[in-house]
């Protein structure tokens, strides 16, 4: 199916506020306080360690996105290296059934904060189903009103951690700040220990990928692509590293490390009761644009899936606004069931953050892979971005996601519950997808799909004939052959 399906019309500021959208979630804030609660200044390691980490998952989505530009993501990436049961895998455990708790759990901590800091009287979950259905509901009606919704939330928000940050260090806000100065801390209490939190510290960065899925809606992806997700790693950076150093300046480690909501505890430290209004619009934007990102990337996965007879068909029903509209509403139908049953809950968020981060660690490897496999079989294909350094990047990438895997959490009993909730997550999604693959498709589990016939199938890629001259397929402009 040509990409004309649907619209290209994200620019590089869209693409940019959809990188950051899923990386700046209201839990995103929990784990950061968190994390500088347990780890003290020292958390500053692990996120360090979890920012390169990250940047090599980016080289790795910009490589395989230059490529095969879909939105099927990193399920298109997997079949011509792997076969489609492993991009099954990687799509539904890695993003499906993971957002479908962080979703929740991410809509659960929005009515929370709106009940405490706004409307004592509101219901929480009410609060949580408007939100979700109105932003499913921004989702199916046009990408540009998604684009505009995404990029004033976006601003908003990170502007406003900035700020926030800014005035905490610098002492401008009137709180006061503890008898322990955040210069006479212990900086890294934990020692080499602090490590251990490296998946806490993924869990601020995880998410800029879900920019390759809206390929077929972005200018000029690839190089908007890559772009917007390493820039996005650096401002969420940025801004995380101030806002957590603040809230360490104010906020004792105890504190923060056993609040559900260390961020709004930080600002009201900082500002009083200005400061918990600020935060409590950065933290309900924040869920807003997390909610909205997913439910922009990951239907657009689910509707790649359906086009290659991965999922039913009706998954593929594009809209008159050219969006996937029945995936969409799949996806916001699934995120409300859990809003409404509570399985997702702000008391079990730190759990289902790190079980969540740890399915995505498997896609992450299966990504690695992808590109490693991918230049062994087609080394003549034009990769308009390609991964720098060699293989060394996937390699030390698969290496760290191994790491995070083994040392996910540093007690033992948390620890196991994440394990537990992993087993569910990527064994129902095992079985689901070779019974499909066996029975509905009819094809082997790792019968790989030729990667001249998926390049047939864009209008946006350029192959090598056997000679070696790169031949466009079907309009592929000058410059996005280079």
């Amino acid at each position: 199916m040509s990409t004309s399906t649907l619209k290209r019309s994200i620019g590089l500021f869209g693409a940019i506020a959809t990188g950051l959208g899923l990386v700046v979630a209201s839990n995103t804030l929990v784990s950061l306080g968190q994390g500088m609660g347990i780890g003290g200044p020292g958390f500053i390691f692990p996120m360090f360690v979890a920012l390169i980490l990250n940047l090599l998952v980016a080289f790795s989505f910009a490589e395989l996105a230059s490529i095969l530009p879909r939105a099927g993501g990193i399920n298109y990436y997997t079949l011509p290296a792997f076969g489609p049961f492993l991009g099954m895998v990687a799509v539904i455990s890695g993003y499906v059934i993971v957002n479908m708790f962080a979703g929740s759990a991410e809509a659960a901590v929005a009515g929370m904060v709106f009940r405490d800091v706004f409307v004592p009287w509101f219901n929480p979950t009410l609060f949580s189903v408007l939100l979700v259905t109105v932003l499913g509901i921004v989702n199916i009606l046009g990408v540009d009103l998604f684009v505009k919704v995404q990029v004033v939330l976006v601003s908003a928000m990170v502007g406003s951690l900035v700020i926030l940050g800014i005035i905490g260090l610098s002492g401008m806000g009137g709180g006061t700040p503890l008898p322990t100065a955040l210069s006479e801390y212990s900086f890294n209490p934990m020692g080499i220990g602090v490590l251990s939190l490296t998946a806490l510290g993924f869990w601020l960065f995880v998410g800029v990928e879900l920019v390759t899925p809206m390929a077929e809606e972005i200018k000029n992806p690839n190089l908007n692509i890559p772009i917007a997700m390493i820039a996005s790693l650096v401002i969420i950076l940025i801004a995380k590293v101030l806002y957590g150093y603040a809230s360490l300046k104010y906020v004792p480690m105890d504190v923060l490390a056993g609040s559900m909501a260390p961020h709004v505890d930080t600002a009201n430290a900082i500002l009083g009761r200005t400061g918990q209004i600020w935060i409590g619009l950065v933290s309900l934007f924040a869920t807003a644009t997390t909610i909205n990102t997913l439910l922009a990337a990951v239907p657009r996965m689910l509707y790649g899936m359906a086009l290659k007879g991965q999922l039913p068909q009706i998954f593929g029903h594009v809209t008159r606004w050219k969006t996937p509209g029945v995936a969409i509403g799949f996806m916001t139908l699934a995120i409300l069931s859990f809003v409404l049953s509570g399985v997702a809950s702000i008391d079990t968020i730190i759990v289902f953050i790190l079980a969540g981060a740890c399915s995505w660690f498997i896609t992450y490897i299966i990504a690695h892979l992808d590109v490693l496999i991918l230049r062994r079989k087609y080394p003549n294909v034009v990769r308009v971005f390609k991964s720098p350094l060699g293989f060394w990047p996937q390699i030390i990438g698969i290496v760290g996601m191994i790491y995070m895997m083994f040392n996910i959490f540093p007690d033992p009993e948390i620890k196991a519950q994440i394990y537990k909730y992993v087993v569910i997550f990527v064994g129902a999604t095992i079985v689901f997808s070779a019974l499909w693959v066996k029975f509905k498709m009819k094809k082997g589990l790792f019968e790989t799909t030729p990667l001249e016939s998926l390049l047939q199938e864009t209008d946006e890629t350029v192959i090598l004939s056997g000679a070696g001259a790169a031949v466009p397929a079907n309009n592929a402009t000058k410059s996005e052959t280079i």
